[in-house]
């Protein structure tokens, strides 16, 4: 298995159980265990994975990760349990193992694996890790240091506390697709989970926060996320809109409260420049880019709200301009001219944008059913103790040995007896 980074090559090497890289990587020595499916648990993992930490994904093979199966993309087109698109994002760098947890013999391993962990994370519906025994109250009274995050759609307590969802509808439950959309048309769903990354990132973040504390106090956390309510969080300006000014929010489609000219407008062919303009300079300079600087002293454009009320005779000037030209020629002039602007990239530009291609952002990994695969590395550089994509996500049960036998030390007898009695189903 081999890493690229910063056009360096090093080999990845097994210390202590667990994987690390010839750079030393921040959270090193760090174990968890995810008891976690889909993208809201599993994308912390990620998170903590790809910075040196040893994450073991749990799941059955009765019942695997929904992602492995449900959602696509497939490779080829053909769903799998090792082909799919989504379960490869989301789990890459982990150990991969499976416990059936409806079996005593799985449940007892799945407590053990625990206690070995410094980190749980689970999302499932609350109440089923305390049936299980492996709430944090349980744990936590064997291993006082241990941290858990519990990640569900409106959290543990309250009278939604049980009730089911997903990233989407949570965000139309938080307020977005209320906001999103035409004045005169309906309130538009969000591309994809957008919830679960804002959940993940703030559990991230509040696992590293619970791992502080321990370091400073010996003691662990229980960490409660309601995805719900990190939601809230991303339409804050509304909301203080609300409870000082007594002012709803609408849909406005591309307006902005501030900026004007704010929108995406056609280039030559299918090819779009994204732009805005956040003050009466910038318009100027927009102006006299599309070549109509008249019309920055023309007091129909003299303010804001005056450009806001006259756009439509504004306009025509700068749909013509942006038709000549190709989207990253019109983004580019405009850029020169100093007025905020951007191509709008489609999913294959992206894997050309010489910004991520400068910095290394796409990595390939090889997976053994999938082949070669594009990875979209890490979003930030710690200097000194890069993060990386260490492996592909792993197929089912892969790790089963390695976990059980080496991590948790079963002898082989134990193993063979665990697995006649279907623990690992």
């Amino acid at each position: 298995m081999e890493r690229t980074a910063g056009g360096r090559r090093g080999r990845l090497s097994r210390k202590g159980g667990c994987v690390t890289s010839p750079v030393e990587r921040a959270l090193a020595g760090v174990k968890v265990v995810e008891f976690a499916s889909y993208a809201a648990g599993p994308h912390i993992g990620k998170m903590l994975a790809n910075y040196g930490a040893c994450v073991v994904h749990v799941e059955s093979r009765r019942r695997p990760d929904g992602f492995r199966l449900e959602y696509p993309p497939f490779k080829d087109g053909e769903p799998g349990v090792d082909r799919g698109g989504c379960f490869a994002y989301f789990n890459d760098s982990k150990y991969g193992v499976t416990l059936d947890l409806k079996n005593d013999a799985g449940v007892s391993l799945a407590r053990r694996l625990a206690l070995w962990s410094d980190v749980v994370i689970e999302n499932m519906r609350p109440g089923v890790m305390d049936r299980l025994g492996l709430g944090y109250h349980a744990l936590s009274a064997q291993k006082p240091a241990i941290v858990m995050l519990s990640s569900c759609n409106m959290g543990q307590t309250g009278p939604r506390a049980n009730t089911p969802g997903f990233g989407s509808l949570l965000s139309a439950q938080a307020g977005f697709c209320g906001l999103t959309g035409s004045p005169d048309g309906p309130p538009m769903l969000l591309y994809g989970p957008y919830i679960d990354f804002v959940a993940s990132t703030m559990g991230a973040a509040a696992v590293l926060a619970a791992l502080v504390r321990r370091r400073e106090t010996g003691l662990g956390a229980w960490i409660d996320v309601s995805q719900y309510e990190t939601g809230l969080h991303f339409v804050a300006p509304q909301l203080l809109d609300y409870h000082v000014g007594g002012r709803i929010a609408e849909r406005s489609g591309n307006d902005d409260p501030r900026a004007v000219p704010h929108g995406a407008y056609r280039c030559r062919g299918d090819e779009w420049v994204a732009l805005s303009c956040w003050s009466d300079d910038e318009f100027a300079r927009l102006c006299a880019a599309v070549g109509r600087p008249e019309l920055a002293q023309d007091a129909r454009f003299a303010s804001s709200d005056a450009r806001r009320r006259h756009l439509a005779e504004f306009e025509p000037s700068l749909a013509a301009w942006c038709a000549a030209r190709g989207s990253d020629d019109a983004a580019r002039s405009l850029q020169d001219a100093g007025v905020h602007a951007y191509r709008v990239n489609a999913v294959d530009d992206l894997f050309r944008d010489p910004a991520l291609v400068d910095r290394g952002s796409w990595r390939v990994r090889r997976h053994p059913v999938m082949g070669e695969q594009t990875c979209a590395f890490p979003a930030f550089d710690l200097s000194g103790t890069p993060g990386d994509v260490t492996a592909p996500a792993p197929r089912l049960g892969e790790h089963n040995d390695v976990v059980f036998r080496e991590f948790l030390g079963l002898t082989g007898e134990e193993y063979a007896d665990c697995a006649a009695k279907g623990a690992f189903d």
